[in-house]
């Protein structure tokens, strides 16, 4: 509640020098206002009685709480609440100022104590905000009560030197000596006083003077001076609500219907056990009495300019603060530019910077092609980091996949935050030494982040588990050619690290995860976080056992003695893996889990070899190519690492069993076709399907729309397939550089796009993906209807000429091929 100081003559109370009383900020000016009920006298004395206060008719008040009574004094007319016999001094919006009683002590010349006053049950209380309970004297201990119960209490001492006789008049403040004071607790309807003196309880001589004690309002010291022997009371204040039980039909619908006014329910009546009560305002920007219909009015035109005075003020302040957060915005992008400087700077040497440095320049790194990318390039190639372009989370970080300004795809490899620097140096330096087309590629790294960066070609195809063991994934079949043909690569890229490249190289996690497919479904070997380099003459490396479970070497795990030959474990999981389609580890029947090496060595040892072996593989291998494959798998996983095969020898093996196989599937399956038009998944699996004719007929589509031949010559002097610059300018919204002129003349924008994307559908690399040949006649034929109707509707009844291409997929593109032209009449 907010507080004003008002000269106002209407509530000014003249007859005793009373001090300048301060009243809530929702006070209003009486003059040209409706205050009273029509034929109601409003004034008494000098004080004006607005409803719902009201003298002699009772329809003039609410109810008898609120009768005013005008009496005659000596001293003029007094306004008095008659049912509470207190002087009326001013009243205002749910607020009342009253003559309140003095309770006195040692004071023969003045009243006895005088009656307590019981508010309870009225709509008064006192008000904690405006009062405060005052003692004054010497040595007093001052109570008061409430209730039969003590609520507050206050002591003042002094000398009895210091004593003025009861008059206070040199007292300008309340602070415990002459005078002590406390507030008030919340909704006080009654009270009594009661004071000891401190010098009685001490056994010492009491004081004679005269004591007083009073509930009065709280500026009573600090604005002004009083002499108490001069009075019996002090003005002191009431906050008033209208009762429930007050309200009848007329009240009610008055509080309705009253013009720019709401009421709503106060609490303190119900803090008296009655029923709940109400209080009325005035809405922004009226005053007046809300309580009286009609007598809320819009605020005067000098309190809008004062409105528009400080709106001018406000908008100054604002613009100044505008002016002065900008200068703190633009020394905020100086310090922060300072900031983010020596921020990389700390990450360059957090991130191992000075350590790589000092590698390369000990040539243990050859990094010459390696790029330093910048945190804003690769921030703009993910996306911010995005998260939906995650592609996969590894032991040692999370991979992004972007796309850098000059429209290379790459994997970007966010490392944890759990202080893997050594890691991270680590894969970089074995990385930048690797030169292996079967190894993932690096092209760079950034250390201008908290955490590492490393960037990778991007490899499309996900990884060797996806195809062999996700079931939702719709992804290539993996054949048995396939299968072999992963083993030799990897076991390649093996060999390489451990016999070819300048130190050996252990990779320490080999499985199926980090085995990644490129486009043309090569495998290459990934993920060097745990890797390390050894000296030629070294033959292992004793670390703490890292590793994934299933393909982890029992004998590392024992020994924490890490050799190639726990590579050759890890590889021979792989190939049980490729050759059962199970998983490394997978729950047992008896709830616990079940090994694959354990259980693939154990059923070769008790002929039972084609009991787990893949349906798939029994179906396209020759029995003696599985029992090859599997012994070697059986010896990779000896528990004695000294009898498993070096990667030399399982390469050499391998490489073996795949040329016999990849030359049985020549004798069995000859590629056939014409180049341009060939299914790119019959090419690479020699399984030729009903999907490989849509793929060529996508092609002939492809044809027709943009005139150009299948296969036509680059500007670098290579060929270009039109199959895949068809897809590619259709998937970069570029279709109509690429569609027949002609085309584009006579057909309809939507028909094109129709016959495009139907056509892209069917030059899909995954077989599974395109539509059937049914589902592609019922698509053209929907296509051609609406062409020759709309063509109908033009013409009229003209001949329609149909070109239909005499068409296989295996014949020979011949740019002299004729069309057959055929007169078809117009359907009506």
């Amino acid at each position: 509640m907010m507080f004003i100081t008002l000269p106002m003559y209407a509530l000014a109370y003249s007859a005793l020098s009373y001090p300048t009383l301060t009243y809530p900020a929702e006070t209003y000016y009486t003059e040209g206002l409706i205050i009273a009920k029509p034929g109601c006298s409003f004034r008494c004395g000098g004080v004006e009685i607005s409803y719902p206060f009201g003298m002699k008719d009772p329809k003039c008040y609410v109810g008898k709480w609120f009768e005013v009574e005008c009496r005659e004094t000596s001293e003029g007319q007094k306004p008095y609440l008659k049912s509470l016999n207190l002087e009326v001094i001013a009243l205002g919006l749910n607020w009342v100022y009253i003559m309140n009683p003095i309770f006195r002590w040692n004071c023969p010349s003045r009243r006895a104590k005088p009656e307590v006053i019981n508010l309870r049950g009225s709509p008064f209380v006192y008000s904690q905000k405006f009062n405060m309970f005052v003692a004054v004297g010497c040595n007093n201990l001052a109570f008061f009560q409430s209730n039969g119960s003590t609520v507050g209490c206050c002591v003042s001492i002094c000398d009895d030197s210091e004593e003025v006789n009861g008059n206070l008049g040199s007292i300008s403040s309340c602070s415990g000596r002459y005078c002590c004071e406390t507030s008030l607790p919340n909704y006080l309807s009654e009270y009594n006083a009661t004071l000891e003196d401190l010098n009685t309880k001490n056994n010492n001589t009491g004081s004679e003077k005269c004591r007083y004690a009073f509930i009065g309002y709280r500026d009573l010291y600090q604005r002004d001076t009083y002499g108490l022997n001069s009075s019996d009371y002090v003005p002191a204040m009431l906050e008033w609500e209208i009762l429930d039980n007050m309200l009848h039909n007329s009240t009610l619908q008055l509080l309705s219907e009253s013009d720019h006014a709401t009421c709503s329910r106060s609490n303190f009546a119900s803090s008296q056990n009655t029923s709940t009560g109400w209080q009325c305002y005035c809405l922004g920007g009226f005053y007046g009495n809300p309580y009286v219909a009609g007598g809320c009015t819009a605020i005067p035109s000098y309190n809008h300019s004062l409105v528009k005075k400080w709106a001018i003020v406000g908008v100054s302040s604002s613009l100044g603060s505008v002016i002065f957060l900008l200068g703190l915005w633009l020394l905020y992008k100086v310090v922060r530019k300072r900031v983010i400087e020596k921020r990389k700077q700390k990450f360059f040497k957090n991130n191992g910077g000075l350590l790589l440095q000092q590698r390369i320049s000990s040539n243990e790194a050859n990094v010459e092609k390696a790029i330093l990318f910048s945190l804003d390039d690769l921030e703009k190639a993910t996306d911010k980091f995005n998260t939906d372009r995650v592609v996969g989370k590894g032991g040692q970080g999370t991979v992004y996949k972007g796309m850098l300004v000059d429209g290379r795809i790459v994997a970007v490899k966010k490392f944890k935050v759990e202080g893997n620097v050594e890691e991270f140096i680590n894969e970089f330096v074995i990385l930048s030494q690797i030169n292996n087309r079967n190894v993932v590629r690096l092209l760079g790294c950034c250390l201008e982040t908290e955490i590492p960066l490393l960037v990778y070609e991007f490899i499309p195809n996900g990884n060797l588990f996806e195809y062999l063991h996700d079931q939702k994934k719709e992804l290539l079949p993996m054949t048995w050619e396939m299968c072999l043909r992963i083993a030799t690569e990897i076991a390649g890229a093996l060999f390489y690290l451990h016999s070819v490249a300048s130190k050996p190289i252990y990779h320490r996690d080999i499985k199926s995860t980090n085995i990644l497919l490129d486009e043309k479904y090569r495998a290459k070997i990934a993920d060097f976080g745990t890797s390390r380099v050894i000296s030629v003459d070294a033959t292992h490396l004793t670390t703490v056992v890292q590793g994934t479970f299933g393909y982890l070497d029992p004998e590392y795990f024992h020994t924490s003695q890490f050799t190639e030959k726990s590579d050759v474990y890890s590889f021979g999981v792989v190939l049980a893996e490729l050759l059962t389609g199970q998983k490394p580890i997978s729950p047992a029947s008896s709830g616990e889990f079940k090994s694959l090496a354990s259980y693939f060595v154990e059923c070769l040892e008790e002929d039972n070899l084609f009991e787990i072996i893949d349906k798939r593989v029994v179906k396209e291998a020759e029995k003696g190519e599985i029992i090859a494959v599997a012994n070697l798998a059986s010896r990779c996983l000896e528990l004695n690492g000294k009898k498993r095969p070096t990667m030399k020898e399982i390469t050499f093996e391998l490489e073996g069993i795949h040329g016999l196989v990849r030359k049985s599937n020549a004798e069995k399956k000859v590629v056939q076709g014409t180049f341009g038009y060939l299914d790119p998944e019959y090419f690479h699996t020699s399984q030729f399907t009903e999907k490989s004719d849509v793929y060529s007929f996508g092609v002939v589509l492809a044809e027709l729309l943009t005139g150009q031949k299948p296969i036509s010559p680059a500007s670098s002097g290579e060929f270009k397939s039109l199959a895949s610059y068809f897809v590619e300018c259709l998937e970069e919204d570029n279709l109509f550089e690429i569609i027949d002129k002609r085309v584009v003349k006579e057909a309809e924008k939507g028909e094109i796009i129709a016959v495009a994307n139907l056509a892209s559908r069917c030059l899909e690399l995954n077989g599974k993906k395109r539509p059937t040949m049914k589902e592609i006649t019922f698509e053209l034929e929907g296509i051609h209807g609406l062409v020759r109707k709309s063509n109908a509707e033009k013409k009229g009844d003209q001949v329609e000429v149909a070109r239909v291409l005499d068409w296989h997929p295996w014949d020979g593109y011949s740019a002299s091929k004729s069309w057959d032209p055929k007169v078809v009449p117009m359907e009506q």
